[in-house]
């Protein structure tokens, strides 16, 4: 079972058909099971039973979680693999010690692979929708897998399977949160 956290600004509002879903949508033609959960709303309890965690987007503006990043600490717990998107990017790198700054990046983008990974497209480049409002310094110690003219895109923590997008690839690149699966069902 895949958990699906949305850190909107309230469970069950606009981001949840536009960010979660898509990726819900992604999962179940992967065969997978998912179950849906507000960031309000998860308890450490939540992780124990899970195979992987994706953290979805958010709307453009929407971005109340910065305040409340503490109530990601979890995610310190979680022992499955971790797949943030754009806002969930943003999560990981301040629950795990990195930066987030202004960055507004929307539409299409050409990103550069730095570092191959199955996880990504092919080098040396390849074309994916932006829609964020900030960026981010990765966490000491992550590695950048890809980056585009205005931020980092991509990044891995070496030591545990948690990888962060800035990109939406339930909008393009399907093929990423496919291969997070893959990780997940491993």
């Amino acid at each position: 079972m895949i958990l699906l956290v949305d850190p909107g600004y309230r469970s069950g509002s606009l981001p949840r058909d536009e960010f979660v879903l898509p990726v819900v949508r992604i999962v179940e033609r992967s065969g997978m099971s998912w179950i849906y959960r507000h960031y309000d709303d998860m308890d450490d309890e939540e992780v124990l039973d899970i195979q992987g965690i994706i953290i979805c987007g958010t709307a453009l503006k929407d971005n109340h979680f910065i305040a409340h990043v503490d109530r990601f600490a979890w995610l310190n717990g979680a022992m499955v693999p971790v797949l943030g998107i754009c806002a969930g990017m943003q999560i990981l790198c301040l629950t795990f010690g990195g930066s987030v700054k202004e960055g507004c990046e929307i539409g299409m983008t050409e990103v550069n692979v730095t570092v191959p990974h199955p996880l990504l497209p092919p080098p040396p480049s390849f074309q994916a929708y932006e829609l964020h409002s900030f960026s981010c310094d990765p966490p000491p110690g992550w590695e950048t897998l890809a980056v585009s003219c205005g931020c980092v895109q991509a990044i891995h923590d070496p030591n545990r399977p948690r990888f962060g997008v800035m990109f939406h690839p339930e909008v393009r690149n399907d093929r990423v949160v496919e291969v997070f699966l893959e990780m997940c069902g491993d």
